[in-house]
Order: C-alpha cells, then structure tokens, then sequence
C-alpha cells in the first residue's frame, strides 16, 4: 500500500522504515530535511511541505502522523483538513488524549476525511520486534488499512478496539498500568540496594533470575537487566522521571467513573516527586517530626 508518514522522529523513522521493509510505498516527511532525506536514501519519497505529501499520494491518500499531542497535532490536522479530499484518510499514531480524538474525528467527517486513532507500543525496539497497535474509528477504513497495521505489528499485535478514540483510550490505559509496574520494579530494586545485602547484590542478575519463568517476568524486566548490565548502580543517572501525560489521563478516568486505581495514581504522583530537590512538603514533615517528637534534622 501507499502512505505518507509525517514526523520521523524515534518511532516515526523506524515504523517508515519497517513498512518500506514490508513493500509499502512510503512518502516521508519531516520538519527539518535531514531526517527526510535519510529515508530517501532508504528509499522512501521525500516531500518538503504538506502540499508536496498530498501531491505524491494517489487517491484514497493515506497520511500517518507521528508527532507530539497537543498542538503540533492540531496545527497539522488543520492544514492536511484543508489539503486531502474527500474519501482520504488520516491515522494519528502518537499518544493523543482520546477525548481530542472524537472531537478531531467530528470535524474531519465534515469534510469527508476519515480520522483513525493508533495507540503504538513498542518504542525504539518496534522495528525490529514490530509495533502493538490498538486502533479505533470507521471500521471499513481499518479494514481497507489493515495491511498497513498487520506490517508494523508483530504477529497477533494489532487489534481494532472500536469506535472513534477507543485506540487510543485503551493505550493510555496500557501506559497507565505501565507507570504502576515500573514504580513497583523501582521500589523492589530500591528496597533490594538498601538492604544489608544491597553491596553485594548483582541486580542485572537478579533481573535476569526474576525473567526465568517468575510470575513478575516481563519485557520491563529484561530492560531494567541491560541497564544494570551497563551500570550496575545507575550512578551516571539521575532520579528525575517525566510523564508524557498518559498516566495522568489514565487517574483522571479512573477519577470520572469512580474506579480506585490507587496503584497508577500513585505511580503518577512518583514522578512528579522524583523532580523536587529538597521539596517543601518533606521540609514540613521534617519540622513536624522535630516539633512533636523532638527528632533531630538535617541543616542544609
């Protein structure tokens, strides 16, 4: 099949790149022409402008974007709204909240462009191991694109969860139930470091144990053993954890229907703790324990 993918950034070029492997006709297309011209070499088309993608694709147009939610999603539904014809498609790939999605796919219909959402899993590894893709919209659009998510997925790896936003709906889900597993991977090898034990601890080997047919085996797991295996103590880090904004999404469902999810709330609120250098709130649970107990302090 023909399609466009737009933003060729860590999974943009690699998910490009595994179509063209699967003999897909791939029009790429990049902010600055580096990344372009590095598929073109790989033998994608190369476009320089969204009027040049749209010129390049034969009717019904395909177009697949792989760019960071918010803004830079909007502005270019915007202008492809104003390029694509009526019967084209558009398939957004990154990790948009789902409840822009149906006011995205609401819109869209009005101009006779259909709108797909693809929740993708699988990170910098997706081009080798292949992309698990949860995708919501018009079915008979999916249908008709299925070859292209049979191609990114591994096998069994994609599904087609339902209507408008549902794709994406169930990968914030996924990243949600993600924040949870990695908190409580975090805490064990913490609680395994301060331990008695912790100096002679080999914690790449007991990552590698854990994955030899334990019940809390994972692909997480294999990845916290290469990190260990490149240092050991992950001194040349740095404890900070950002969040993309799934697993805020995610609390903030499970908030709206009223479903306890205290695991993934709190796995949320970790990361926001992992930015603060000497925060305010321990400040004050310090100065409580040495008023009320007389406990001693550290002075800065």
């Amino acid at each position: 099949m023909q399609i466009a993918m737009l933003g060729l950034g860590r999974m943009g070029m690699n998910m490009a790149r595994r179509l063209l492997g699967g003999g897909h006709e791939v029009v790429a297309f990049n902010r600055s022409r580096d990344r372009t011209d590095e598929m073109v070499k790989e033998g994608a088309i190369g476009a320089y402008s969204l009027e040049e993608v749209v010129e390049k694709l034969d009717p019904p147009r395909t177009v697949w974007i792989m760019l960071p939610a918010g803004k830079p999603v909007e502005d270019t539904l915007a202008r492809l709204e104003e390029l694509l014809d009526p019967g084209d498609a558009i398939i957004d790939g990154g990790n948009s909240y789902y409840r822009d999605d149906i006011r995205r796919a609401e819109a869209l219909d009005k101009a006779g462009i259909a709108y797909l959402d693809a929740g993708v899993s699988g990170g910098i590894w997706g081009l080798e191991l292949g992309y698990c893709t949860m995708v919501g919209g018009p079915r008979d659009h999916f249908e008709r694109l299925e070859p292209i998510f049979k191609t990114l997925a591994p096998e069994e790896g994609y599904l087609y969860c339902g209507r408008t936003g549902a794709g994406h709906f169930v990968k914030m889900v996924h990243n949600g139930i993600e924040y949870g597993m990695m908190q409580a991977y975090g805490e064990g090898f913490e609680i395994l470091e301060a331990s008695d034990y912790g100096p002679s601890l080999d914690h790449a080997q007991i990552a590698h144990l854990w994955n030899q047919g334990s019940v809390i085996r994972s692909w997480l797991l294999e990845l916290a053993e290469e990190a260990f295996r490149n240092d050991a103590r992950l001194d040349d880090i740095t404890g900070h954890v950002d969040d993309s904004g799934e697993g805020r999404w995610t609390v903030q469902q499970a908030i709206d229907t009223a479903v306890p999810a205290p695991v993934i709330t709190e796995s949320v609120f970790a990361r926001f703790r992992s930015r603060q250098d000497n925060s305010f709130s321990n400040r004050v649970l310090a100065a409580l324990r040495r008023e009320f107990g007389g406990h001693s302090v550290k002075k800065r």
